[in-house]
């Protein structure tokens, strides 16, 4: 965002009023207001510019790959912007990945999402009360113990399989029994041979 020098005397005058409280003139308050107004039309600006990029980040990703080299602009931008790149983001660059620049993206792309659920992770953390460093590496998933083929299940012992089918079972069909096998269609008979006579 960048000021005037007009807006920048407003400022100026405005901190140095919030640092050493005097009694405003009219004049002052109008200025203030002007620039408040000013700085906040910016914001809905930006807000409105980073939806617009957003709208056509996304339009670019569902018409790749033909859409390559604008979808890796406007990705960059996004980026500079403070974007944190989604799921969809990823894979569309690991998609890509045989372009180098698509693979320089998905390394920093991969990076700035790693730093984005650390983030999210440590302001759950605060929240719930739970101590989570945020420095702390995502552990790998475990398999689940409660579910049949979780660990509990591997280490445990190993019931026996039933010995025959049991009672109110039907027998599994055989293939030959389902499917038939075709009949080869059999020749006419040559014609007879008409005797002249």
């Amino acid at each position: 965002m960048a000021f005037s020098a007009d807006e920048l005397r407003v400022l100026r005058r405005a901190l140095a009023i919030a640092l050493h409280p005097a009694p405003l003139q009219d004049e002052d308050v109008q200025d203030c207001l002007r620039l408040a107004d000013s700085v906040d039309e910016a914001v809905r600006e930006a807000g409105r510019l980073r939806a617009f990029l957003l709208d056509d980040l996304a339009r670019y990703r569902e018409a790749l790959p033909g859409s390559l080299t604008g979808y890796l602009g406007l990705l960059r931008e996004a980026l500079a912007g403070g974007y944190d790149p989604g799921v969809d983001d990823l894979a569309a660059l690991r998609a890509l990945r045989a372009s180098p620049a698509a693979a320089e993206l998905l390394a920093r792309c991969r990076i700035l999402a790693e730093r984005s659920v650390r983030a999210r992770l440590a302001r759950v953390s605060q929240a719930t009360g739970s101590a989570v460093p945020v420095g702390a590496a995502i552990a790998p998933r475990a398999r689940l113990l409660a579910l049949p083929g979780g660990r509990a299940a591997a280490d445990g012992p190993k019931p026996n399989p039933p010995s025959g089918p049991t009672p109110g079972d039907r027998p599994v069909p055989k293939p030959s029994e389902v499917f038939p096998p075709r009949r080869r269609p059999v020749p006419p008979p040559p014609p007879e041979e008409r005797v002249a006579g």
